[in-house]
């Protein structure tokens, strides 16, 4: 897996300050897309077992409250595998950080009617995630007043009440 680029310290893509790793690759393409030269799954750097020490020691600090997967697109498959043993990783060192994940699938139709039944990968990857937000950036949907979303269409999903009621549950403080 590669990586685009890290934010050491981020406020625009989740609540608090946070680190962002944006991932290579995506097949959505989505019209307007803000980060198109990450569609490329070679674009970027590889992203390695350094890399990851470096994520972890830029979570560290107390200040910093979570971790956010932004892309490219971290739920392609390829992602899923290249992210899994990090996001352990990062669960086991950080427990009281949170982990936000932005996907351009549908969380009812794609992540669990389709990824969710195929992959080992996924059964183990979304209940490490604490929010989800899901749907393809659609440009026509666009709306700059709202929060941690670039479409109206997307939700600010509660992965551990989407997975118990296996349907999408909004984060009722983002709703």
């Amino acid at each position: 897996m590669n990586y685009a680029t890290i934010k050491p310290t981020d406020v625009a893509n989740g609540p608090g300050v946070r680190v962002t790793l944006f991932v290579s690759g995506c097949t959505h393409h989505c019209k307007g897309c803000f980060n198109s030269e990450a569609w490329d799954f070679g674009y970027g750097q590889e992203f390695t077992e350094e890399t990851q020490k470096e994520l972890l020691r830029l979570l560290s600090p107390d200040y910093i409250v979570g971790l956010t997967l932004l892309g490219g697109e971290p739920m392609e498959p390829a992602n899923q595998t290249g992210l899994l043993p990090f996001i352990k990783k990062v669960k086991k060192q950080f427990p009281l950080k949170t982990i936000w994940c932005f996907t351009g699938y549908d969380f009812e139709q794609d992540i669990l009617g389709k990824m969710f039944p195929a992959s080992e990968v996924t059964r183990e990857l979304l209940p490490l995630l604490d929010v989800m937000v899901d749907g393809k950036f659609i440009e026509e949907k666009k709306n700059l007043r709202l929060k941690f979303r670039g479409s109206e269409n997307q939700r600010i999903l509660d992965m551990k009440k989407s997975l118990a009621t296996k349907a999408a549950v909004w984060c009722e403080e983002f709703r």
